[in-house]
């Protein structure tokens, strides 16, 4: 696990560096990972539309920075992700807000299809969901907690619909889609703040 965390840290971006990334493969005509598809680059397209739009209007509440501003520990916030991502879309821009909110923070961004050996270590019930926030020890480097690759509620939703339905599809995700609107962050920072204790 040592190996995957400290070549995953080596090939690390920060936030700014991983939208750079990202908006310059959509530029090329291109989506992260070792799959190309124009479903994968229309999913990126409007992952960085959601993302844009989370960067500029993402707020926390006054008692959430209370909160954030209370962790005296120093943690690395290793995030597989990939652009093509939905969950992702939603979440890595709260990552970013936290990180930005405390120094106590580090967020460092990893692309899942290049950190294989990392993400194998961290499957969601076999598969390798995304994102999946690995949570270090600064100092260490030790791993502390996982979380992801989504809020509980959201889950839930993704979970009853495919339980009802059989499948995951475009109704689904649209359904999704519209939690993380009504959501504004807040159950993925909660959820965190129980972990970064």
């Amino acid at each position: 696990m040592k190996n995957s965390i400290e070549k995953a840290l080596k090939n690390s971006y920060t936030y700014s560096a991983y939208r750079k990334m990202v908006s310059q493969l959509i530029s090329e005509g291109k989506s992260t990972g070792n799959v190309q598809s124009s479903e994968l680059l229309q999913y990126s397209k409007l992952n960085e539309t959601r993302t844009n739009r989370l960067d500029k209007t993402l707020l926390f509440s006054e008692e959430i920075i209370s909160k954030l501003r209370n962790i005296t520990k120093h943690y690395i916030l290793v995030t597989l992700t990939e652009g093509w991502c939905g969950d992702a879309a939603q979440i890595v821009p709260v990552l970013n807000k936290m990180a930005e909110t405390i120094p106590t923070i580090d967020l460092r961004l990893v692309l899942r299809d290049e950190n294989e050996a990392l993400m194998n270590l961290f499957l969601t019930n076999g598969s390798k969901s995304i994102p999946k926030v690995i949570i270090l020890n600064a100092k260490t480097k030790e791993v502390v907690a996982s979380w992801g690759p989504r809020p509980e509620p959201a889950r839930k939703l993704i979970a009853d619909y495919k339980e009802k339905k059989g499948v995951v599809d475009e109704t689904a995700k649209i359904e999704l889609q519209k939690w993380y609107l009504h959501d504004k962050g807040l159950s993925t920072v909660n959820e965190l703040l129980t972990l970064l204790v």
